[in-house]
């Protein structure tokens, strides 16, 4: 009789967090990997599965069984976020199959460009989705991301809708990139049309992991763009607000 092998995906780090990874304190967990490479992105770190250390489902069950007591006292859950981590989905559909049988609230953080990976078995055991939407313009989702395209997120969305799957929409806003009130109102005009977007949250643009990208000998794209000021960031939340939705 052939046993199969345990289901393993490249774990990049975790971490406890809270307010900002989904509802409470949060375990999550970064996976290593993503096929985009955004502009802002913070985590370079994280683009290449090589940079993350080969971790059985059972392994990081066994970390989050450490923290169980605590995250459910706080409200909190489990998410798992990136890179991509949908580029490893089998992992993530069994360990938050795990989290379910534990009780705990789940959350999967993913720029939804592979979300025709995530089969319905793993949506069934995810409670949350923070789904990231670049742009609302194909052409700037490009100039964003370098290399993804927009629809794929948009069909994600849809789906999630569809099934009834709570999301938490987030934007992050890049003076001079993803700013245009043509594009904004774009992404508003997608997230009007999936019922199921409880929130939009506009990130504003920050240079924190400017050093990462030193520390690898990678260029990073944005060195000499400012984060958005108060105006702006006011400006944006009112594009989402005439929609109709909850912007945070």
């Amino acid at each position: 009789m052939t046993v199969a092998p345990p289901v393993t995906a490249a774990v990049h780090s975790f971490d406890i967090s809270t307010g900002v990874d989904g509802p409470g304190t949060r375990f999550v967990a970064f996976l290593a990997g993503c096929p985009l490479r955004c502009q802002y992105c913070h985590s370079p770190d994280t683009w290449y599965r090589r940079s993350g250390t080969p971790t059985t489902v059972d392994d990081l069950v066994t970390e989050i069984r450490r923290y169980e007591r605590f995250i459910k006292v706080a409200g909190g859950g489990v998410t798992i976020s990136g890179g991509e981590p949908l580029q490893q989905p089998a992992f993530v559909r069994e360990v938050f199959t795990a989290c379910k049988e534990m009780g705990l609230h789940t959350a999967l953080d993913t720029s939804g460009f592979l979300g025709d990976r995530a089969d319905d078995a793993l949506l069934a055991v995810t409670d949350l989705v923070l789904l990231d939407i670049k742009s609302g313009d194909p052409r700037t989702y490009r100039t964003v991301t370098k290399t993804g395209r927009l629809e794929p997120t948009i069909r994600f969305a849809r789906r999630l809708g569809d099934l009834g799957k709570p999301i938490w929409l987030r934007f992050v806003l890049v003076p001079g990139l993803t700013d245009d009130p043509a594009n904004v109102a774009a992404v508003a005009d997608i997230a009007a049309g999936v019922p199921t977007i409880e929130r939009v949250e506009v990130l504003p643009f920050h240079r924190l992991g400017q050093s990462k990208y030193a520390q690898l000998g990678v260029p990073f794209p944005l060195a000499d763009t400012e984060p958005p000021d108060e105006a702006l960031i006011e400006r944006v939340r009112t594009q989402f607000r005439e929609r109709g939705l909850t912007v945070y």
